[in-house]
């Protein structure tokens, strides 16, 4: 796994157009962490994902469920069981260079998608994490995406 700690992706911001997601990922931000750090009113935590748009070329944030297993995070492309993917999706299936902020610190890292039994392994602790996702599946035809973040060690 590749990891460029401090070389944050660059290019022009562009805030999602959201009110809730952009309010989230500000607030975030601007506490490194100690605020707007879960869902809603949930307790459930967030963590926040910066891609590069394909189409724009832009930065984009968004707040995700927290699925961490031995300093490996799983972004899971769900959007509430909607048809299609999100746009972070397949801002990641162009660009996999992304950075993660959960807490204080971001980092940079090359994600990966994953399939098959790795998948359903990573399915299983993103369905723990937030069960919801059960449901999400269950109600769109398309595979939920997930891609597999790793942590830099220490």
């Amino acid at each position: 796994m590749l990891y460029r700690v401090g070389m944050a992706i660059q290019g022009e911001y562009e805030p999602s157009p959201w009110d809730w997601v952009r309010e989230q990922v500000e607030t975030y931000e601007a506490t490194q962490g100690r605020e707007g750090n879960t869902l809603f009113n949930t307790g459930l935590p967030v963590i926040i994902l910066t891609t590069r748009g394909n189409k724009s070329g832009k930065i984009r944030k968004s707040a995700l469920m927290r699925v961490e297993h031995e300093g490996d995070y799983a972004l899971v492309g769900s959007v509430g069981g909607a048809p299609k993917d999100p746009s972070w999706v397949h801002n990641l299936r162009a660009d996999p260079a992304v950075t993660v902020q959960d807490g204080p610190q971001p980092w940079d890292t090359v994600v990966r998608e994953v399939t098959g039994d790795e998948r359903a392994t990573w399915w299983e602790r993103a369905v723990a994490a937030y069960p919801p996702y059960a449901s999400y599946q269950a109600n769109t035809t398309r595979t939920i995406p997930i891609f597999i973040a790793s942590a830099p060690a220490g």
